[in-house]
């Protein structure tokens, strides 16, 4: 199975949510069996690092994002990937701008499909500190629930 997680840049949210389930994966032993990526719907910053802000909050709950790089989505991923995930409405739009007609992949909204309680992860980067640990308690929850859907699959 194939999950794409994207966001606007791919250096806050998406890079997070990949670092979070690749941690729950490979702590379920299933690390093998799940290919975890992330995306942006901008350019902006391929082939950068996630966030300084957004390292340092994951790594003080255990997740490493150091060796991460961000990179945009392509059409191409529709046709690989078996879910792709936005982070929030307008991701969603753009990525069903871009979605061909002949993929493969399901599209959906991250928190909707599997926290309920908010449609969106809100994009930390022009706030505080605080708003990397919200989006870590939301992008957390949302991952467990993500994890049982995988196992039920594999």
């Amino acid at each position: 199975m194939r999950v794409l997680f994207v966001c606007l840049g791919n250096i806050c949210r998406s890079p997070t949510a990949e670092g979070v389930l690749r941690h729950k994966l490979r702590e379920a032993g299933l690390a093998d069996q799940v290919e975890v990526a992330s995306a942006g719907t901008g350019d902006w910053h391929v082939g950068n690092p996630p966030d300084k802000r957004s390292q340092a909050a994951a790594k003080v709950r255990g997740y490493d994002l150091s060796a991460q790089r961000a990179q945009q989505v392509r059409r191409a991923d529709f046709a690989s990937y078996d879910l792709i995930l936005a982070m929030d409405n307008s991701n969603l739009r753009n990525l069903k701008a871009l979605q061909p007609s002949t993929g493969k992949a399901e599209l959906d909204l991250f928190l909707r499909r599997y926290a309920g309680v908010v449609d969106e992860v809100p994009d930390p980067y022009y706030d505080g500190d605080q708003g990397f640990e919200q989006v870590l308690d939301l992008i957390e929850a949302a991952c467990d629930q993500l994890l049982i859907e995988v196992k039920g699959r594999l």
